[in-house]
């Protein structure tokens, strides 16, 4: 196990410079000047040339990559320009709200998801069957900013039961911060339910044609107990994997619905960087939601060497 862990964090490591080197050569392809975009086409060039000095954009390619990789090995990503504000800075201001927002979301969409994909494989063939399945296509062909609107509709402006925008923060309490969030994350969350929800029925129905759930059942075993201890178990590792997949989305993800919801997290800060032409902003972020995924890579990989003792084992 000590050994799969290793490969599997050097492997990270790898994946992690190259994706520095893509991101900062993919912000150095695009055109334009970013010093002229940021003070406007009135600017005169010596305001130009001073902020491209200050931003070290004269200086040669390799040296501003390598600055900047050695920047963020210590916990300095750079300083915004449009901000005035160290990167790193910005970003722990805006994860306080993007975070929770993922993790609320991916919560509540394992509770819908999980039971509905039971469900559905319990009664393969049946009306309840094709009910659930048809509400889960119907999740993934609509999009989430869509749910995002008709929810304000019903539950902020017509109800009155949550704001229907804006984040107080969290100094105020915990429960007017999670009040924000509530519909922002069933936004989220709807569309990735709708996708889990399928995958957890198909893999159940695998399950269950296995010759050890024909033996629990023919020993008398309640059926309850067939699905949730011996089926599901068995059939949590692509659950496992969509699941590890869709956090890093809703992580990485939120730009649309943080703007209908005029939240300050991750998703405006990159949308307003990206308009502004902060690159510095950008490429920050980027490499932050990066390392952000292989490390929830890493943690599904060991999730499934506790979920399936062959595994642990193998390994």
């Amino acid at each position: 196990m000590t050994v799969f862990l290793l490969k599997r964090i050097l492997i990270g490591l790898v994946t992690l410079a190259l994706a520095s080197m893509v991101v900062f050569a993919i912000m150095e392809l695009l055109p334009g000047d970013p010093a002229r975009l940021m003070l406007g086409m009135n600017a005169t060039a010596e305001s130009v040339s001073a902020l491209r000095t200050q931003m070290g954009l004269d200086d040669p390619i390799h040296l501003r990559y390598l600055n900047w990789v050695g920047g963020m090995l210590v916990g300095d990503f750079g300083r915004s320009f449009t901000y005035s504000a160290p990167v790193i800075g910005l970003i722990a201001e805006r994860a306080v709200v993007s975070l929770p927002l993922a993790l609320i979301a991916l919560v509540l969409s394992t509770i819908i998801a999980i039971p509905v994909g039971i469900f559905a494989a319990a009664r393969r063939g049946r009306a309840g069957d094709t009910v659930s399945m048809g509400a889960a296509q119907i999740g993934v062909a609509v999009p989430n900013f869509w749910f995002a609107l008709m929810l304000v509709y019903v539950f902020a402006v017509w109800l009155q039961l949550v704001p229907a925008g804006g984040f107080p923060g969290w100094g105020g309490g915990i429960w007017p911060g999670l009040r924000a969030l509530i519909l922002p994350a069933v936004a989220l969350a709807l569309p990735q339910a709708a996708i889990l929800a399928r995958v957890t029925r198909s893999a159940m129905l695998e399950v269950l044609g296995e010759d050890y759930i024909r033996t629990a059942r023919a020993k008398g075993m309640p059926r309850r107990h067939v699905l949730w201890r011996h089926a599901l178990r068995n059939a949590m590792i692509p659950v496992l994997t969509i699941m590890g997949l869709q956090f890093a989305f809703l992580l990485a993800g939120t730009i649309i619905i943080e703007n209908v919801f005029y939240l300050p997290g991750l998703g405006r800060l990159v949308f307003q960087a990206i308009t502004q032409r902060d690159l510095i902003v950008v490429e920050g972020v980027v490499m932050l939601l990066v390392a952000s995924v292989i490390v929830i890579n890493l943690l599904v990989d060991l999730c499934y060497a506790l979920v399936d003792p062959r595994l642990r084992a193998a390994r």
